[in-house]
């Protein structure tokens, strides 16, 4: 799988992250910067082990799906991509507060679920793990550290949160069309 291609999933992961640590860095009052390295490692770490995750189930099932594999690739991500759409036209709740580890983690694993489709597409598509995770994991980071910052000074959260989570989603529907017209002009 090209660079590019990976670099593009990271971001698209990415998105639900972002868009979940600007609604944090809404809401905060101080602790700024604690609140943001919280969630940048946090978010990193769980982008970046559940696309693993999904990379070690799928290596069990490869065998049997290699033949479709481009058509995996693309259903899941377009799935992904379609659901993340759907959910940014739903009214959003208060903005979420990180005052605990229990709360930053139920984020994390609510924002990287997408991430384990992500991780089960790279298995069928013979994609090298370390790179993608790695490329996954510094990119949640990065977003979700600068989303608190962000979040801190607009203080704007309904539209914001919504027009990241489109993108997100486009970008991850983007990126399973391109895996499958790349393998359909192969043939």
């Amino acid at each position: 799988m090209e660079w590019i291609t990976i670099m593009g999933i990271a971001v698209g992961l990415a998105m639900d992250a972002f868009a979940v640590s600007v609604s944090c860095g809404l809401s905060i009052k101080r602790n700024v910067l604690k609140n943001a390295v919280n969630a940048g490692i946090t978010f990193g770490v769980f982008q970046a082990g559940m696309t693993y995750l999904g990379w070690l189930a799928g290596l069990f099932f490869r065998n049997y799906i290699q033949a479709y594999n481009h058509w995996v690739a693309f259903g899941l991500l377009t799935f992904v991509g379609v659901r993340m759409i759907s959910e940014a036209f739903k009214e959003d709740g208060k903005p979420i507060v990180l005052t605990g580890i229990v709360m930053l983690m139920t984020l994390a694993v609510a924002t990287s679920i997408d991430a384990l489709a992500a991780g089960l597409s790279f298995s069928t598509l013979n994609t090298n793990i370390v790179p993608a995770i790695t490329a996954i994991g510094i990119t949640a980071l990065v977003f979700s550290f600068g989303g608190v910052f962000l979040g801190k000074a607009v203080r704007s959260t309904v539209k914001l949160g919504r027009r990241f989570d489109i993108i997100g989603g486009t970008i991850l529907i983007v990126m399973g069309v391109k895996i499958l017209w790349e393998h359909i002009n192969l043939i």
